[in-house]
């Protein structure tokens, strides 16, 4: 038994469910609950966006990715750049006008409650099954660790994150994201060169191996209008404008990334924490990618067989073959991130369902205290929902690109609707309601019925929707004149 690893491991899911759950005390009505009170500093608030970007998925899905590949996905995170600038610019005006809660708020504000509904109920549905893949993950780390099944691994970490996210709302969700991005940074730059240290010749040896397999190229700038050139993932025209469609989306349009954006004292704030999170991004990735090479060219070397799916190669590699303490440290960093998104989830999903679908429809004159228990149990119902969800999600091949593929479908159909609210004053809500739905019903088809990459779904979504609306606003009579932003 290694008591020493299990302690450190221990020690980390007490210590950060304490930490977070000491922010109870400050939850004192809805703004509290889901903004946070908006008090905290920019910084923390784009370290909890990274810990949001991140999660489990990329902490143990990249690796794997240049394991198998190179650095190619490194193309998709320059379009996360270009996402931050667009956001700054036309979304973040828009969400500080006044005060709101969620995302969709806005869809109310310039079309309508339909519109509101429509939105935000894609949200809920995309984000319980992208977060399920994500609960999955989590598991895949802790059985290596405890030897147990899918269910009790999951449901560990599951009421863990549940018992500070439904008592120190999205205080704790912040706090507790500065905390474990730096500690899974730390367990990744650790075991970064743990790995170096095992392998013959170190890092000159490394990457001489690595390169004459061309596994550091970043850049595929090849162009051709055919199925195959759709088909392939990570081109630089699918990574960058792919790239940038998603962050967009995510970023821009779903509330678990705005309600940290809405949680900043002001628009400047939230644009200086949204800016500055895609350096500590560029990093991570660039990190994670690192390991994988490192890892092709140690059991290369070695003659060893990796493990099987891929994503167990990082997780396997650190508890096998790190040294006892260090192991349960890195082990403990990937838990981080596991708990850091999940518990941002949670929040999400219950501010989405309270302030768009349930307080709208309430004809109780309730109290801001009886809303407040309200997000409580809501946060406990979408625990119990993505537990589920996740039981299922068993049978994906790369937990990584299954999370973002999963995104990506509803993605496009958001953000097509969002940018027809900021850039058009014809479109209607009926209209809008029309492009939407086009967009979904194409991207089913897209995701199902052809071989194109996931990292086109978003721009082909948005472009559907976006048009597919505007040519329905001139065969739609509205009643009534859209609200303009």
């Amino acid at each position: 038994m290694r008591w020493l690893d299990y302690g450190v491991i221990v020690a980390y899911l007490v210590g950060i469910t304490l930490f977070g759950f000491r922010f109870r005390e400050s939850q004192k009505s809805l703004k509290d609950y889901f903004l946070g009170g908006k008090n905290a500093p920019w910084w923390a608030i784009g370290f909890s966006i990274v810990s949001a970007e991140t999660s489990t998925l990329t902490v143990i899905g990249t690796p794997a990715l240049s394991f198998n590949g190179n650095f190619g996905f490194l193309q998709v995170v320059l379009g996360y750049l270009l996402a931050r600038i667009i956001i700054s610019v036309l979304f973040l005006p828009q969400y500080f006008r006044g005060e709101m809660f969620t995302a969709y708020e806005l869809m109310l504000r310039r079309f309508g409650p339909s519109i509101r509904k429509l939105t935000a109920g894609a949200f809920l549905g995309l984000r319980a099954l992208a977060e399920g893949v994500r609960v999955f993950a989590i598991s895949i780390v802790v059985s290596i660790v405890l030897g147990t099944g899918e269910f009790v691994s999951e449901l560990v970490i599951v009421c863990l994150t549940l018992f500070y996210t439904f008592e120190g709302g999205m205080t704790a969700v912040i706090w507790t994201d500065v905390v474990q991005m730096f500690l899974y940074v730390a367990g990744a730059i650790l075991s970064l060169f743990v790995i170096l240290g095992q392998i013959p010749g170190g890092w000159d040896h490394a990457m001489t191996l690595a390169a004459e397999a061309n596994k550091l190229q970043v850049f595929d700038f090849g162009f051709a209008l055919t199925p195959e050139f759709f088909s392939k993932t990570y081109t630089f025209w699918a990574g960058f404008f792919g790239g940038c469609f998603l962050t967009t989306a995510s970023h821009g349009t779903e509330q678990l990334m705005v309600q940290r954006l809405l949680s900043a004292k002001n628009e400047s704030e939230a644009r200086l924490a949204l800016l500055s999170s895609w350096v500590v991004i560029l990093f991570q990735f660039t990190l994670f990618l690192v390991i994988g090479i490192l890892l092709w060219v140690y059991y290369g070397e070695t003659n060893l067989a990796p493990p099987q799916p891929p994503d167990r190669i990082y997780p396997k590699f650190i508890w096998e073959f790190l040294p006892e303490g260090i192991s349960g440290l890195v082990i403990a960093a990937i838990l981080a991130a596991a708990m850091s998104n999940l518990s941002a989830a949670l929040n999400s999903l219950a501010s989405t369902t309270v302030m768009d679908f349930i307080k709208p429809l309430d004809r109780r004159n309730r109290t801001d205290g009886e809303y407040l228990a309200l997000a409580k149990k809501m946060t406990v119902l979408w625990c119990g929902i993505l537990f589920a969800i996740g039981l299922v999600a068993r049978n994906v091949q790369s937990v990584l690109e299954a999370g973002l593929g999963i995104a990506s479908i509803v993605y496009g159909a958001l953000l097509g609707v969002f940018l027809l609210g900021l850039l058009t004053k014809r479109t209607g809500e009926r209209a809008a309601m029309v492009g939407m739905s086009c967009g979904l019903a194409a991207m089913l088809y897209v995701k199902f019925g052809t071989t194109i990459a996931w990292t086109w779904y978003v721009l082909i979504g948005t472009t559907i929707t976006f048009l597919t609306a505007i040519a329905a606003s001139y065969g739609i009579t509205e009643k009534e004149k859209a609200n303009h932003v």
